[in-house]
């Protein structure tokens, strides 16, 4: 068949006959009046033309209609009858006049479909001349219809596109708006259009063309629907020159187009490629196919994009995220994709355990986050370390809001080797219960917190080392362990998961630290007031009982001096330690100074030596561990 150039569209004729006319009846001002019969007659003729054309196709259809009856029924070709040729002039000459040919009627359709019917069957015959004719008027009819096919493509509402998501994740109203979205925004007056159009190219021998128009029109418009939900694509190339915050922008658009399409797109697009082309199941389900794996893999590109940029545990929620979407709306498809769309289903398998596993490498960096703070500098007054408080927030945020997600992953996962952490959790020398429970009931993810908290308590030990001060070691140590245990506590889900366990254990070694505290600090400060030496042959030494007091005064000016610069921020802890301080220390004060206090001469030797009362010792008990300078301002003069 000759190939011709494809026309412009019938809108496009139409403009260029107006520019024409417009042209021809132009004139100067000063003849203008004198034209003006003229041109009116022009106008009147052309009407009555084109009426008549139409008129005289409208009264040789049937005549053609019945030739081509004798076509399709006969075994020999009947003569070629003149009524024929006229036909095919009247129909050239229909082209020619570049006017509107769509019209509700339907007339243009039929006409097409009788000059691909005569091509069809004289195609067989020694009318050469007349074939290529009708070949060439029905390529150019063709042409028509491929402009029309697109462009009532290319007019959808993208406003009822994107209904389902300005509304939510429920179903119900997912269902209506895909009532609403009318065949992907089209509406059912444009649906028979489209099919018919679809229809006739195919019986006549374009269906390629049919299907290219279909499958880029609707690809660009679902490109453009995704960008409208925030969506951009972005290649792996792209991906690994970007920064962080910026690409991480783009997952939740990203998470957004994914359920569109897996929940409504595809299911609207199914339904209108099946309207469009019905009648030819083969041919709709390989444009679905087309359309949706494009799409598809394009989605499934972005996440090995991210996939393949370096990891940190900041991103680990993130690649939750991704992971959640590909999990939960992989059933969504299956109602949706046929069973020749099986390589998608185990294309996003497969990327999905790549975020899967990229999620427990992240998550087990944690422990090289640990390992890796190697700073030498105490914190001062043993107050929280950085590291616990990131690690313990990270964790409670972890297994509140992705608890679930993890553990499917680290169970769908197990399997993978950590090149880095090999270690098993700590098992408590004599806790059988605890070995219990690491053999027999452990999940991979809880093993792995363990794992996370035992190395955390190993580095605050070696950090507690920095303390030159014992007892502001156990400070730092029960702020930290404190911290820890709070954090676990305060969540249910990280509570629930490590059961009772390691809660014991901690709030045991807080109580050792509490012990060790007491003795370094103010069992040495009760030192002081020991009776030994202080009776000779039934009489009190005064000068030793003079040092006794002097050495008391001294020491605790230097534990509050000292200890009010420590930190203890759980309130908790710090009336704890507090309450057991002044339980220790009043009592025996007390009892020290009531037995004593008389040997002592009334006036200046009395306040020399008697610098606190028991009121005064609690009050300045109080003032410990708030992180300011100690200050006897209070003590009684």
């Amino acid at each position: 068949m000759e190939e011709n150039h494809k026309p412009a569209t019938s809108s496009s004729f139409k403009k260029g006959d107006d520019k024409e006319e417009s042209s021809e009846v132009e004139k100067p001002d000063k003849e203008t009046k004198s034209e003006q019969p003229q041109s009116q007659d022009i106008d009147d003729k052309e009407k009555e033309e084109r009426a008549g054309i139409k008129h005289t196709l409208q009264k040789s259809y049937d005549d053609i209609e019945t030739f081509l009856s004798k076509l399709e029924n006969d075994a020999e070709a009947p003569d070629i009858p003149d009524f024929v040729h006229k036909y095919v002039d009247l129909v050239e000459k229909k082209l020619s006049k570049h006017e509107p040919l769509f019209h509700d009627d339907g007339s243009f359709l039929k006409v097409v479909d009788q000059i691909s019917r005569l091509y069809k069957h004289l195609s067989d015959s020694d009318k050469a001349p007349l074939i290529n004719r009708i070949g060439q008027i029905q390529q150019q009819a063709m042409c028509y219809l491929e402009d029309e096919f697109r462009s009532l493509l290319e007019e959808p509402d993208l406003k009822q596109e994107v209904v389902a998501d300005q509304h939510g994740e429920d179903q119900s109203t997912l269902d209506q708006s895909k009532e609403e979205s009318n065949f992907s925004g089209y509406s059912y007056q444009v649906i028979p259009k489209l099919n018919k159009i679809a229809k006739e190219m195919i019986f006549g021998g374009y269906e390629s063309e049919c299907c290219e128009a279909y499958m880029v029109t609707r690809r660009n418009i679902i490109d453009e629907t995704l960008n409208k939900l925030g969506y951009e694509k972005i290649s792996i190339d792209e991906a690994q020159k970007m920064q962080w915050e910026a690409l991480e922008k783009n997952i939740p658009p990203w998470i957004k187009a994914f359920k569109q399409c897996t929940k409504v797109y595809f299911s609207n697009e199914c339904r209108l490629v099946e309207t469009v082309f019905s009648g030819y199941p083969s041919l709709s389900t390989n444009l679905f196919s087309n359309i949706v794996r494009g799409v598809f893999l394009q989605l499934l590109n972005f996440v090995e994009a991210v996939a393949t940029i370096k990891r940190s545990t900041e991103k680990l929620f993130k690649f939750l995220d991704i992971y959640d979407t590909l999990r939960d709306n992989l059933s969504s498809l299956d109602g949706v994709l046929p069973k020749w769309a099986e390589e998608l289903r185990n294309e996003m398998t497969t990327t999905r355990c790549r975020i899967g596993e990229m999620a427990i490498f992240i998550f087990c960096d944690l422990e090289n986050a640990i390992k890796s703070d190697t700073e030498k500098t105490p914190v001062p007054g043993g107050a929280v370390h950085p590291l616990t408080r990131y690690t313990m927030n990270y964790l409670k945020y972890a297994c509140d809001e992705y608890k679930e997600t993890i553990e499917k992953v680290f169970k769908d996962h197990s399997k993978i080797e950590r090149a880095n952490s090999t270690k098993k959790p700590r098992s408590y020398e004599g806790d059988s219960e605890r070995n219990k429970y690491d053999d027999e009931n452990q999940s991979p993810f809880v093993g792995q917190v363990l794992r996370i908290l035992d190395l955390l308590d190993s580095a605050l030990e070696a950090k507690s080392k920095l303390y030159k001060d014992i007892a502001l070691s156990c400070i730092f140590m029960m702020n930290n362990g404190r911290y820890m245990l709070q954090k676990i506590k305060s969540s249910a889900e990280i509570h629930q998961a490590m059961k009772d366990t390691w809660c014991r254990k901690t709030s045991s070694d807080l109580r050792n630290y509490h012990q060790t505290y007491k003795r370094e600090t103010w069992m040495k400060l009760l030192g002081c007031l020991n009776v030994e030496g202080l009776n000779v042959n039934g009489k009190v030494v005064k000068p030793v009982l003079k040092e006794r007091f002097k050495s008391f005064n001294a020491m605790f000016d230097d534990i509050h001096r000292t200890q009010s610069l420590w930190v203890v921020n759980d309130k908790q802890l710090q009336s704890e330690l507090r309450v057991s301080i002044s339980a220790i220390v009043i009592p025996a004060y007390r009892s020290f100074l009531a037995r004593f206090s008389g040997y002592l001469d009334p006036g200046r030797q009395t306040e020399k030596y008697i610098k606190f009362q028991p009121e005064d010792i609690e009050t300045f008990i109080d003032d410990l561990f708030d992180g300011n300078s100690g200050s006897m301002s209070r003590k009684k003069p």
